[in-house]
């Protein structure tokens, strides 16, 4: 539960969730999420214990290496679709004052908003947003690409503490249940300013969004930066210590 907390899985479901409006919905992401966080660790966890197999330098910082991609991937997505809804808010918003579109709630009048879905990765979300397909096949991607960045470190640790095959398959097991149940926990936990704020300050769930878009972009610009030429990947020396 305490790996669910790294900083790269916070922001990456913060900014999956950051366009959700249900609690639920986004604990679910984060099940989902943990699930495929779980694939990954038992599919190289299980052949690391077995097998002893060894994972190259280059291969164990290309893997971390992966999760920066991710995060900008998800993080400049959501940019994208945050600045492509504006001019649709201001178009809908300047056709609602000429028509005469206003409310009157509580005696104070103001001009009704239209309520647009604000794609969580652009323009996949308005297409594919309602399908249910799509909603569970992204969360289980983004968790499958950062298993692979913490699969090799896990498995050594249990190596080095758990001398017995079998034991040692049952520990990735429970680590991979205490992630689901973290990710849930946290994902739950992220989603309700968002959820608060959606259908009461409207102007403040839009800051929320576009401050978890930067977030992921610019840190996944950090750990692409970081892994590729401090940690060496790209160069002639590669330092790599799973942790």
């Amino acid at each position: 539960m305490r790996h669910a907390t790294d900083p790269d899985h916070v922001v990456a479901v913060a900014t999956i969730v950051s366009q959700q409006r249900s609690i639920r919905r986004s604990a679910l992401i984060g099940i989902i999420w943990g699930i495929g966080h779980t694939l990954t660790i038992a599919a190289v966890g299980v052949a690391i214990i077995l097998f002893r197999v060894e994972i190259p330098t280059r291969l164990g910082l290309g893997m971390e290496w992966s999760v920066g991609l991710m995060l900008i991937l998800l993080g400049a997505a959501n940019l994208m679709g945050f600045m492509r809804v504006l001019p649709e808010n201001a178009l809908a918003a300047k056709q609602d004052i000429h028509s005469g579109h206003v409310h009157s709630h509580g005696g104070a009048p103001h001009t009704h908003e239209h309520d647009h879905e604000v794609a969580g990765v652009d323009w996949m979300d308005r297409k594919f947003g309602g399908m249910s397909l799509y909603q569970i096949f992204r969360p289980l991607i983004v968790g499958i690409v950062h298993g692979l960045a913490g699969s090799a470190a896990i498995a050594l640790l249990v190596l080095a503490t758990i001398p017995s095959t079998s034991w040692g398959i049952v520990y990735l097991l429970i680590f991979g249940i205490g992630t689901i149940a973290g990710m849930m926990f946290i994902t739950a936990a992220v989603a309700v300013p968002f959820a608060y704020t959606a259908h009461r300050v409207d102007w403040l769930n839009r800051n929320l969004r576009l401050a978890c878009g930067a977030l992921s972009l610019a840190f996944g610009l950090f750990l692409v930066y970081h892994i590729g030429f401090v940690q060496g990947l790209f160069t002639s020396h590669p330092v790599w210590t799973p942790h």
